[in-house]
């Protein structure tokens, strides 16, 4: 889809974007809380205030991992059954424009200036190097199968990608495209977090119930933290989403089909309390004062609001089918 000429242009809302690169990662305060559905084809938007469902914006297929601009003013969508990423303008609430990323896109990850996606391509088996001005792929870099999680360093020379089948994160340059150290992981990992501090890089395990923790200075790994939940098998431990306070204190992370969020104590490695949520907690997200954690879930099809100063869930609201990621602009 084109972008019309009357609106705003998407590549000068990015240069004028590049200031405000280290901003919070939250849009300009539409109050929302925006779910992607896996099998709507669409994105759920909720009241912020009182999660009411506040209506629905129709996008490619298989919306799945979701992703601010710089600008804060526009949403990515990844679409892995459109092979592209969606632009969505937050203020019009619909598609002003769309960029390809390869076949089977899964994650991705913007550098600090805006100007470049990184994305996993699962199928092939690599990262790919996306030009956001001229919508090219202009680098590809091999990985393990299955690559999935992708995250950028705050000063945009590092990109951090993890390999589900090689149960390992591939350490890339990004001036050079090069892989300069693999660092092995527990079982099938995920997704990644990045203390406020950058000294770690956190990675979900999915197949081994853990996240391992990464010294970002030596690449080396750090330590391991295991989960376990009375009445659920280990193999039903499945940790995929993570969220960090700003402060860097406490981690929150998703553990699938357990169904259950986790509480971290950052300092310690220990799991403060487990919070009883929807089937197969993944995607996490928290509000601006962080004061509340939603969650998707994934097999029961709804968002589970959680009091993180209690960490007691306080509802449960009906959204999508298959929600999968969330991002909140309250």
């Amino acid at each position: 889809m084109s972008l019309d000429p009357s609106r705003c242009n998407l590549i000068a809302a990015l240069a004028c974007a590049v200031s405000l690169a280290g901003a919070p990662a939250f849009a300009k305060d539409t109050g929302l809380v925006y779910v992607s559905s896996e099998k709507d084809h669409a994105i759920t938007m909720l009241d912020a205030r009182t999660h009411a469902v506040a209506g629905t914006i129709p996008t490619c297929k298989r919306p799945r991992h979701m992703q601010l601009m710089p600008d804060r003013e526009r949403l990515l969508v990844v679409c892995s059954d459109s092979n592209r990423a969606d632009v969505i303008d937050l203020k019009t609430r619909a598609t002003v424009d769309s960029i390809p990323l390869g076949d089977d896109p899964e994650v991705i990850d913007l550098s600090p200036d805006g100007k470049t996606i990184y994305v996993s391509n699962e199928d092939d088996a690599q990262l790919s190097v996306v030009d956001v001005a001229s919508k090219k792929v202009v680098k590809t870099v091999k990985t393990g199968a299955e690559p999935e999680g992708v995250k950028v360093s705050r000063d945009g020379k590092i990109v951090y990608v993890a390999s589900e089948v090689a149960n390992m994160v591939h350490v890339i340059d990004t001036a050079s495209g090069k892989v300069i150290k693999n660092v092995t992981t527990g079982s099938r990992p995920r997704r990644f977090l990045m203390t406020p501090d950058d000294k770690e890089l956190w990675v979900s395990n999915e197949l081994s119930g853990s996240v391992s923790i990464i010294d970002r200075t030596s690449h080396t790994l750090k330590e391991e933290i295991k989960f376990e939940v009375k009445g659920f098998r280990p193999n039903d431990i499945t940790p995929v989403g993570m969220v960090m306070t700003a402060d860097g204190k406490t981690a929150w992370v998703g553990l699938g089909r357990a169904n259950h969020v986790a509480q971290v104590d950052v300092a310690s490695r220990k799991v403060k309390s487990l919070v009883l949520v929807g089937k197969r907690a993944w995607g996490l997200a928290l509000n601006r004062d962080e004061s509340l954690l939603f969650v998707a879930n994934g097999l029961s099809d709804d968002l589970s609001v959680v009091d993180t100063a209690s960490a007691k869930t306080l509802r449960s609201v009906k959204v999508v089918r298959v929600p999968y990621g969330i991002k909140v602009d309250d």
